[in-house]
């Protein structure tokens, strides 16, 4: 499944939800970009998982254990009210997509200097939807 497939299901099943998609990016930029993202998941022993979403080739999965693991309850409930969700919701949605929005904010295996990333995520997916 695609990453406009996996956000459209989640979108779905969250009654169209596009909070969702925001608050990832929104949640990533807050972090320091993709970067400063990968950073947090090395420290968290995670640095493995994360990396493979940049590389070219697959995306190995995380568990929504994991992401609340490495989160911490208080990051993860920040998440989940710009979300819109229960924290537990917010931990499982970001363990499906995380690994394919940070995949495809990091064009040819390249991580992006930090700027708007709300902005160019939301081009990435308007380009898949319009494209």
């Amino acid at each position: 499944m695609g990453l406009l497939d996996q956000i459209g299901s989640i979108l779905e099943q969250e009654g169209g939800n596009a909070r969702l998609l925001q608050g990832v990016i929104a949640w990533i930029d807050s972090q320091g970009g993709i970067a400063a993202l990968i950073a947090k998941f090395q420290q968290g022993g995670l640095g493995e998982i994360a990396q493979s979403w940049i590389a070219n080739g697959q995306n190995h999965p995380i568990s929504g254990e994991q992401v609340s693991s490495l989160l911490g309850n208080g990051e993860l409930e920040s998440l989940a009210s710009s979300m819109g969700v229960a924290p537990e919701q917010a931990s499982a949605m970001l363990a499906q997509v995380l690994p394919g929005i940070v995949d495809g904010l990091s064009p040819s295996g390249s991580v992006p200097e930090h700027g708007n990333l709300l902005e160019n995520g939301l081009e990435m997916l308007a380009g898949k939807l319009l494209g």
